[in-house]
Parts: structure tokens; sequence; C-alpha cells
């Protein structure tokens, strides 16, 4: 892209590729190699919201981890996060990912984008031969994500898809209890029918706020259609359909890829997904629940998380879909009810509900095993990164593999599109190999599968 000059790095990688159709090692491309047992794994952050935030004051208890370098598109941003977030560090700061890329001897990024710019930032981390954990969603299409997966092939990269329940014990042990058979035969889940994106309205264009380098709108827009600057998209991008697939609590892939992928791993279907799925009622905007019967707190639930999803409204619609072994997942519950990032699993023998380090069943003594590692102890996402910094040290897949991110991914842009394409009733066959549907042209059109990417933004070729 014009505003981002090639560096050095980037120049040998693209001739070495055009030679040898291989992964380049990091020692070639000048970078540090994979860091040994003993060392120190340095990291850059992308993106520095709120969540880029998050991420660091979690992470401060894991020794071998070191923040060195931040970067954001709107320079304001990196000034204030190294003044707040950084006070003690000493940290680099900029405004251009691949000046970061080519000036820091960095062994991964955390990219904590907009969910838009993430696999276009994330491919060229990849192609730095960096490693990636990579913000959830991964991506804002089905063809993105699976992009993100043969990227990740390509370029050796080991890549850990911010879906922490996957690393957090008590959550693994509920899984495996319902993946083990501790239940019966799983007949029915029971998940949140969260909330859709909403479409942007358009609004009158507002001044750019002060500080930011030529063009730097240009860059947060990415692939998606230019429009004047305001803050409802600079601040507020996680609402529109361009820019997320329903990014708010209770929205689809802002809670949903955590209750997804706790229904994923749980059934078994890591590297694949459902067969079919059916609309059941026309979409309508509505609040996420009724909210009266909430009075009280109640320790088996979350409730601080429903506090959060209380105040959301947006375009909801109950849908279900059904696996090849017949389990059906129904997509109905609220959220003043049941387990807004999880699910509830029926089976012959009993029920499980797996809630964010939170688990309950009936019998109950199904949960009541000695070796129930019980709540975790350390800050939820700390496991997640703790495994990433293992696996770029040992080369191993991480617990939330890049492919495993896609799988819970799609169901998230399944359910936007089956309610786009809006045929009530009407089962609609997936394949999970081909990642089509194969009795529904409409919804197999790029709008939905993909979208079309401004000059610039597109994403490189993996050949």
């Amino acid at each position: 892209m014009s505003q981002l000059r090639v560096t050095r790095r980037e120049a040998l990688a693209a001739v070495a590729a055009i030679a040898v159709p291989q992964f380049i090692p990091r020692t070639i491309l000048g970078g540090s190699g994979r860091p040994g047992a003993n060392e120190i794994v340095n990291v850059g952050i992308i993106g520095l919201g709120g969540r880029a935030r998050a991420m660091v004051q979690e992470s401060a208890g894991i020794a071998d981890l070191r923040f060195v370098a931040v970067c954001d598109c709107f320079r304001p941003a990196v000034d204030t996060f190294i003044r707040v977030v950084g006070k003690d560090q000493n940290w680099n700061g900029y405004d251009d990912f691949r000046e970061m890329f080519d000036k820091e001897k960095l062994d991964g990024v955390m990219v904590e984008t907009t969910t838009h710019a993430r696999a276009w930032v994330t491919v060229h981390a990849m192609q730095a031969g960096l490693h990636a954990y990579i913000e959830k969603p991964m991506c804002l299409t089905i063809a993105e994500g699976r992009y993100l997966v043969r990227a990740a092939r390509r370029y050796n990269c080991v890549t850990q898809v911010g879906t922490q329940q996957r690393s957090m014990p008590i959550n693994n042990w509920a899984s495996d209890l319902v993946k083990n058979g501790a239940i019966g035969k799983v007949k029915t889940v029971l998940a949140p029918n969260f909330v859709g994106p909403l479409r942007w309205p358009g609004k009158p264009e507002q001044p750019l706020p002060q500080g930011g380098r030529e063009g730097w709108w240009d860059i947060w827009t990415n692939q998606a259609e230019y429009r004047p600057y305001h803050p409802e998209l600079h601040h507020g991008w996680a609402t529109w359909w361009d820019y997320d697939g329903g990014g708010l609590c209770f929205g689809v892939t802002g809670w949903g890829t955590h209750s997804y992928d706790q229904i994923q791993r749980a059934l078994g279907t890591d590297e694949t997904g459902p067969v079919e799925i059916m609309l059941e009622e026309p979409v309508y905007e509505a609040p996420t629940g009724k909210f009266a019967t909430v009075t009280e707190v109640d320790e088996t639930r979350l409730d601080y998380l429903i506090q959060l999803a209380k105040p959301v409204v947006g375009p909801r619609a109950k849908i279900r879909m059904w696996y090849a072994n017949g389990t059906e997942l129904r997509l109905h519950l609220d959220g003043d009810w049941g387990p807004g990032l999880g699910a509830i699993f029926i089976g012959e023998k009993g029920k499980i509900e797996i809630n964010r380090n939170k688990i309950a069943s009936n019998p109950r003594e199904i949960v009541s095993s000695p070796d129930n590692p019980g709540p975790i102890t350390k800050p939820e996402t700390q496991y997640h990164v703790e495994n990433w910094v293992h696996c770029i040290k040992t080369g191993e897949r991480c617990s939330a593999d890049v492919e495993i991110g896609h799988r819970s991914t799609t169901l998230c842009y399944l359910v936007n599109i089956v309610r786009e394409v809006g045929r009530v009733g009407e089962r609609m066959r997936w394949d999970p190999v081909a990642e089509r549907f194969t009795n529904c042209d409409e919804a197999n059109r790029s709008s939905y599968m993909d979208r079309p990417r401004r000059k610039g933004y597109q994403l490189p070729s993996l050949t």
C-alpha cells in the first residue's frame, strides 16, 4: 500500500519466496529465530484500544514474555498508551506496523486491531516471520478466516486466537466431560440468541481528531468502503456490519465467538462444523432479554456479564443448527438467563452447563469429582498467553490454533448470513469441508462469504 513503505525484511522475503517456495526462517530475515526454553519472548502490540490494555495487564505475571513495542495507525493512541499503560516500561511506539517489524527484534505480535483490519495486519506479520496472537473474532468473513489458516501453515506461524476459555483448566475439564461421554450422547445444546451488527446509516462528516499523521483515516478504514470521519465509526466500529459481525456485549462475534468455541470443543468438532442451519423466525430488533427476573446476585452465574448485556439492543432471531451426528444446537437463550459465554449440553444421562470459569450439572455429582480443577487462580487471559508463549518456544500448536479459531468464528458468520438471507423454516445445508452452502446460492454470494476490498488493502498472494 502506498502509505506504508516496503522494508528490507519484506524485500528479502519476497525475493526468497520467488526462488524457494517455502517458509523463510527468521534468521535469514534478520530475526532472532525461535527463542530457547529459558529465553524471553519479545512481543509487539498492534491496535491500542481497551483490549490491548487488558492484554498487557493480564499478562503481567508471565516471566518469559516482554512487551517491547506498540503500534497504532493513530499516533495519539500510541502516545497515550505508552504514557498510561507503559509508564514504567521502555517501549518504542510506532504508527506504521511495518516499520516496527523492520526495526524491532520481535518474536511475535498481538493483533488487537479493529476486526475489519485484523486479517490484513496479521498476514503481514506472518510474512515478516512473526508469530501471532489474533484477537477474536479473528476475521471479518469466512473467506478471510480460511485465508489466515493457509497463511499460518505457509509461514509456519504459531497462532493463538483470543478465545481464552480454551486455556482455562475448569472450562477444559468440563468440556472433556461432555466430549468423553459423562452425560452420554449429546442430543441438544442450548446457547444464546446473540445480537447481530447494524448497518451504518450515514452521518454528517465530523472533523478529524488532532495529531494523526496524513492518511491515517484511510489506513484505519482499511478494506471497507471509505467514509467521512465520524467518531461513531472510529470508536464504535464493533456495532457496524462493515467493520465487525456484532462485536458488542452479547453480540454474535463479541460474545458468540466464546460461546460457540466452547460448544465446538465440548462436541469434539474443532476442525469441522454443523451441516444444516435453519432460521426459525424473522429477524427483529430487540433487547437481549427481559431482565425482570434478575433481582439478586446468583453465584451460579456470572452476573456482572448480565449487567453488561442489559443495555444492548439489536437484530436477533432464533436459529437451529445440526451436526453430522445428529446433535442439535439451539441458539435460543436470552442475555438475562443462562450461559452468556458458554452453553448447556443435554445428553442421555444428564446436563452440563459451561460458562466462563463456572460449571454446573444435573445431577450435581457429574461435576463434583475430586479432579475438578476449580476456579482459575490467575487473570483469565494469562493462561492463554502462557500457552502461546510456550508454543512459540516449542513449535507446538496452541490451544486455540488458527484452524480452531476459524471454525468457531465461522459459526458466528453463519448466523449472520442465515439471518441476512431470511429463509424462515428452511434447512440450509452447509458443507464444512468446502465451506459453502449446497442448496442456497444466495448465501454463497461474495458480500456474505467475503467482501470486496479497497485498492491497497488486498490480501497478498500466498503462492
